[in-house]
């Protein structure tokens, strides 16, 4: 059962989080510290951790030098965003709905008479990572996103993939995600970073993303040091399955939104049967674009990262949890903090 009362918060953190100590949130603070302790033994690349228990900061720390006013690159996060700002265009009636066809975005994109599946991939399909785009490579189990960033454009690049693997199996795509932002500003007439500034930003107090003038579209440019604000692909489109840079406390207000089933104050920010309809439990253990996990009988959902950027919300608990991370290769898995310090310090819900 979901314990999460939106209607009884007592306050937002629109402007400023408010903090509690852990016992007054019913939380263990020896766990914590032991938290503090292996992050800074065995989780090195963490520079930022937040925990929110019943609405309040009850752990904030922050390492490498960094500190609350400081961006990072939280790379494939961004898909989770991403889902909410289709949830929202649907809720504003600029998209159908998820079983729209995604051709229907693109009537210049020439089709054959071969091209069945291609006409058929709908949003819900690039939301559950079931479409089926040909991006897979042998002894790989991801898609290749250096190839991705060397295309002329993007979108095209990506359209001709699809319908060329197989439908309904889940494959990891960024590059269907980025059509999904593609998606959102031939709906909207905004680009995801503004159409997120206006609908999703502005209303939940998270400052605004700035525009971020691609100079190249080398690793660093895509991928690494140089990443700013939220890039872009050569055409201009918002890059849809990575590339946003986000305080830690942004962070977490995303995730506070969706604990609160997308109630903000008083407005309904995203639908709560959007929220409901993402985070549902799959074969596949994945949303529209978030990654769902059940332990113990404890369901949580997930925006994830390279490197171990993470928004966790845990609804029974009524816990966000976010780490705000250095993309590594190969970092340590952060849920081991997260099932051996901070579920376990909750004592009372």
């Amino acid at each position: 059962m979901n314990k999460t009362q939106t209607n009884n918060r007592d306050y937002w953190p629109t402007k400023q989080w408010r903090s509690a100590s852990p016992s007054s949130c019913g939380m263990d603070s020896a766990y914590l510290e032991k938290l503090d302790l292996a992050i800074r033994a065995r989780h090195k690349n963490i520079n930022g951790a937040i925990i929110v228990k019943n609405g309040y900061i009850v752990f904030e720390k922050y390492f490498n030098a960094f500190g609350p006013a400081d961006t990072h690159n939280v790379a494939s996060v961004t898909k989770s965003f991403i889902s909410a700002l289709i949830g929202i265009a649907i809720d504003k009636g600029y998209i159908q709905g998820v079983e729209q066809r995604v051709l229907d975005f693109f009537p210049e994109y020439p089709t054959k008479a071969g091209d069945f599946a291609k006409r058929t991939v709908t949003i819900r399909q690039l939301l559950t990572m079931t479409a089926p785009i040909a991006s897979k490579t042998v002894g790989n189990k991801w898609e290749p996103l250096d190839r991705l960033r060397r295309q002329p454009d993007w979108v095209k690049y990506t359209l001709d993939m699809l319908g060329k693997g197989t439908s309904g199996q889940f494959q990891y795509s960024t590059a269907g995600a980025h059509l999904l932002s593609a998606i959102l500003t031939r709906a909207t007439g905004l680009c995801a970073r503004e159409f997120a500034n206006k609908h999703l930003f502005m209303p939940m107090g998270i400052s605004e993303i700035p525009d971020c003038d691609m100079k190249s579209f080398s690793l660093d440019d895509v991928f690494g040091k140089n990443v700013t604000g939220w890039i872009k692909d050569p055409q201009g489109v918002t890059v849809g399955g990575m590339g946003l840079t986000i305080t830690p406390r942004d962070m977490t207000r995303f995730g506070f939104l969706y604990l609160n089933k997308g109630l903000w104050e008083e407005q309904q920010v995203i639908s709560e049967q959007w929220i409901s309809a993402s985070t549902a439990m799959t074969p596949n253990e994945y949303g529209y674009l978030w990654w769902l996990r059940e332990k113990n009988g404890l369901l949580s959902y997930s925006a994830l990262g390279s490197g171990g950027n993470v928004i966790c919300c845990i609804p029974e608990k009524d816990l966000v949890v976010v780490f705000a991370s250095k993309i590594v290769v190969k970092p340590r898995d952060s849920w081991e903090l997260i099932d051996e310090y901070i579920i376990p310090s909750v004592v009372t819900d």
